[in-house]
């Protein structure tokens, strides 16, 4: 049943546009790098240090509104085009619904990271920093591609959350802003590092670590208790037959009497 969720999920992304705005935020990510890649801050530029700014901008300010506000939107798109009461006809829960959902967003976010990846690559190639080699593209594609994966599941808990509130996509996309800004104030502390996820997250594909001291348990940890938090939130998400009464709810219209 799962596989066919998950089939029906893919069918339904071509005609999803907002996709594309995903991929735009990859290419911003980068082409802000390149922006920050003129200051005169006495940075010495190479490949694998450009590398290390873009997984620190998907990190802080790009990657946790990207998919916070795309799955938002998926999970939203039920409700909004009314094709909620129709698949729930289906004797399928609402619950492995919003699970085959979450699945195809984790598939996203390493298509979003292997663009990002290649928007690096071709950035390197207009400005052309020194250190370019195939290891180090190599390394840099699989940092980025597994950082992009990583940050989904680091926010996959605001993502159902922002679900569970009916506060719609926008909702989980200022809250995920928020969250993976705040990675910035956690950068300083290496024990917060290690703890706050989206942080752990760069710890886990071994970010810049000749400068920072990663700890890979507390990092893998850290990822493992917003996975265990995620699945606690989709056991409170309420069967279909509860989803289907809260829908008719909201879209009944009171009907005037007389005439």
């Amino acid at each position: 049943m799962m596989g066919r969720i998950i089939k029906t999920e893919l069918w339904k992304l071509k005609r999803y546009h907002i996709l594309w705005a995903g991929i735009l935020l990859m290419l911003l990510s980068v082409v802000l790098t390149l922006f920050t890649s003129t200051a005169q801050d006495g940075s010495v530029w190479t490949f694998p240090f450009l590398v290390e700014q873009v997984i620190k901008n998907n990190a802080t300010t790009i990657f946790p509104l990207c998919i916070a506000l795309i799955a938002g939107y998926m999970i939203a798109r039920e409700e909004t085009d009314d094709t909620l009461k129709s698949i729930l006809a289906v004797p399928i829960s609402y619950r492995a619904l919003l699970c085959g959902k979450l699945v195809v967003c984790a598939g996203l976010s390493l298509l979003f990271g292997l663009s990002s990846g290649v928007f690096t690559l071709a950035g390197e190639m207009l400005v052309q920093f020194p250190g370019l080699t195939l290891a180090a593209i190599l390394q840099g594609l699989l940092q980025i591609i597994l950082n992009c994966f990583f940050l989904y599941l680091a926010v996959l808990p605001v993502i159902v959350a922002a679900f569970l509130l009916s506060g719609g996509p926008m909702l989980g996309a200022v809250v995920a802003f928020v969250y993976g800004y705040g990675g910035m104030f956690a950068a300083g502390n290496d024990t917060f590092s290690n703890v706050y996820p989206i942080m752990a997250s760069l710890g886990m594909v071994a970010y810049r670590s000749y400068e920072v001291h990663w700890n890979l348990p507390l990092c893998c940890a850290s990822m493992v208790a917003v996975i265990l938090l995620s699945a606690l939130l989709l056991l409170v998400a309420g069967s279909g037959k509860d989803r289907k009464g809260r829908t008719k709810g909201k879209s009944s219209i009171p009907m005037k009497k007389g005439w």
